[in-house]
């Protein structure tokens, strides 16, 4: 059986060949010793998962013990940072389940199972020493912002300005140049599944205009919102947009979108960008979803500001501690789990106490991330949205969000960290706030009887739009579900589809389609197949499938904007189908001008060989 053990004796090694990690230079490669076994303990390794905790530090590892070989990683999950223990289900000893989300990692191989087929772990090096004693060494490649250093200077009160305007919007005013963060202003996201719960200050688009420089974190439409940026680039086009270079480019349906911008930026991670001679700003890639989230390092006269957005494990895991700023995400809710799912294990007991659980854990970690960290100040931002279409009551009232007081009051419990529950139009000057947290004057909310909380929210000219899509003549062609599908270029996987349009309440759309979808061979069968094989059912919203299928748009829109109705046999992620549909589609639609020429010069008889009846 594993063991836990505490050892603490680390620092009295030094590596053959290494310079010693603590004396090094901050933009030098470092090699830091996280774990000490001594030649009995080493003797004492078992075969197969043997659990170890750094005494010294808290931090927990893992090493696989084979006949061949010793492999090691840190004992934390790739997902949400959870903590790995053993998976008593694994009767062959080489996995371990994560008491987070239960992702199981096969620690022989160092691949996660659960997700099938989707990430690995990182490993660490294990090295023996003269005395067969053993080393878990990390090699840790310098941090960026460290290069070319400079110390704070004071600064001016209202130097520098943060105003918060809604969700992830922030503006930033440093010195004499102003920036924006991530600004959805109007409109929904995720086709029609979100709307902003706070209402922006009058003058937001205004505040737009006057920027700078906008930095857009990545393509979900709660931060990269084209009916704000529609009406931003009708007055400024050129604007300047700075965005990661991301392996899903963050505006890659640009030219889709209708939307006029001349000037989007795009740049490296990890390099700093000099804007003046005080101001520069860093964008870093997440650890967890590289190929699209990213978060960012502002700067101003040796003052860091940090917003990590959306980052599951922004920089993997690695930023810069004390910054004067930090803002994180803190809401959770932002998916379609565990809500649009049913059959099974989800009844609404079990969903509600998942939540509740879920939200809980979200809290501890974001508190304990802030505690690690130590900024000056700490603003929980980017979760202030609704399911306030009345379509979507049930997932309005189900999917319950954490509270942003009672994660900054936890910060505040177990830290000095000062906290900052923003409100649409605050200000909170930086210089002021740094120099004395009890300034009355350091925050300055906005004027008594200003609307906080929106009440009433356009629908109509969004629901057109996606209505539009619903009586296409794509659709008249049964034969629009082999051209999509082959287009999607999701094949080879042993998973079968059933995709069925609905209306409103998720019941069977009046002649929409029901087809099953084989992504063994990307066939279109009218049956399940014999074999063996997983199973998922897929029940839309007609006026949404239909739009994204025609514009080829991410899944996103589907899956988090609570759009399906999900059941799945067995109940397990498939991770490399989610994340093709929601990440890897192509970058470019469906050629459907030349589909509908083909199926004119086939002749005009309509298939109904998938639709309902």
């Amino acid at each position: 059986m594993s063991h836990r053990n505490d050892t603490s004796n680390c620092c009295s090694f030094k590596i053959p060949g290494q310079r010693n990690w603590q004396t090094m230079g901050s933009t030098e490669q470092t090699t830091e010793i996280l774990l000490c076994l001594s030649p009995v303990e080493v003797a004492n390794l078992k075969e197969g998962i043997n659990f170890f905790r750094n005494k010294s530090t808290g931090k927990d590892y893992i090493l696989y013990k084979s006949k061949s070989r010793l492999r090691a990683c840190k004992n934390v999950c790739k997902h949400q940072g959870g903590l790995f223990i053993k998976d008593i289900e694994d009767l062959a000893g080489r996995s371990v389940r994560c008491t987070k989300h239960n992702w199981k990692l096969d620690v022989s191989t160092m691949k996660y199972i659960n997700p099938p087929e989707s990430f690995c772990q990182d490993e660490l090096v294990v090295e023996m020493d003269e005395n067969n004693g053993l080393l878990l060494l990390e090699l840790n490649p310098p941090n960026p912002w460290d290069s070319e250093p400079r110390s704070p200077e004071e600064l001016d009160f209202g130097e520098v300005q943060i105003t918060y305007l809604t969700h992830a919007c922030m503006d930033l005013k440093l010195g004499d140049k102003r920036m924006v963060f991530d600004p959805w202003l109007i409109g929904p996201a995720f086709a029609r599944g979100w709307w902003l719960l706070h209402e922006p200050p009058s003058d937001w688009l205004e505040r737009l205009c006057q920027a700078d420089l906008i930095y857009i974190s990545h393509l979900h439409s709660d931060h990269l919102s084209y009916p704000t940026l529609k009406k931003l680039a009708g007055r400024r086009p050129d604007i300047p947009i700075y965005v990661g270079n991301t392996e899903r480019p963050v505006f890659w349906n640009l030219n889709q979108s209708g939307v006029q911008l001349t000037n989007i930026n795009v740049v490296p991670f990890g390099i700093w960008q000099q804007v003046d001679k005080n101001l520069r700003f860093m964008i870093l890639m997440d650890g967890v979803h590289p190929e699209m989230d990213t978060c960012i390092i502002v700067e101003y006269k040796g003052h860091k500001i940090l917003n990590t957005v959306d980052c599951t494990r922004p920089n993997g895991g690695r930023l810069p501690t004390k910054v004067a700023l930090m803002m994180s995400d803190f809401a959770g809710g932002a998916s379609g789990f565990p809500m649009t799912f049913s059959g099974g294990k989800f009844t609404e007991e079990w969903k509600a106490q998942f939540i509740k659980t879920e939200r809980k854990k979200l809290l501890n970690y974001k508190a304990q991330l802030v505690k690690n960290l130590q900024p000056r100040i700490y603003c929980p931002f980017a979760g202030y949205f609704v399911e306030s279409h009345p379509s979507d009551k049930y997932i309005k009232e189900t999917n319950t969000k954490n509270d942003p007081k009672e994660l900054n009051n936890l910060i505040k419990k177990n830290s000095d960290v000062i906290t900052w529950t923003p409100r649409p139009g605050a200000t909170l000057d930086l210089g002021r706030m740094l120099k004395d947290p009890t300034d009355s004057k350091g925050i300055i909310e906005p004027p008594e009887g200003t609307k906080i909380y929106k009440d009433s929210w356009d629908f109509e000219p969004y629901l057109e739009i996606l209505n539009a899509a619903v009586g296409d003549e794509i659709f008249l062609h049964s034969s629009w579900i082999k051209e999509y599908f082959t287009w999607a270029g999701f094949k080879d996987y042993n998973l079968v589809v059933r995709m069925i349009e609905t209306d409103e309440d998720f019941n069977p759309f009046p002649g929409g389609y029901d087809y099953l979808v084989d992504f063994l061979d990307l066939s279109f069968p009218k049956e399940r197949p014999q074999r063996e094989h997983p199973y998922e059912e897929i029940r839309t919203r007609v006026d949404v499938i239909r739009h994204v299928v025609k514009n080829g748009l991410l899944w996103d829109e589907l899956y988090i904007g609570f759009q399906t109705r999900l059941q799945r046999d067995p109940d397990i992620y498939h991770h490399l189908f989610w994340n093709h549909f929601q990440i890897k589609l192509p970058l470019t639609p469906p050629n459907w001008r030349s589909f509908l020429t083909c199926c004119e010069q086939n002749g005009p008889g309509i298939s109904q060989e998938c639709k309902t009846t």
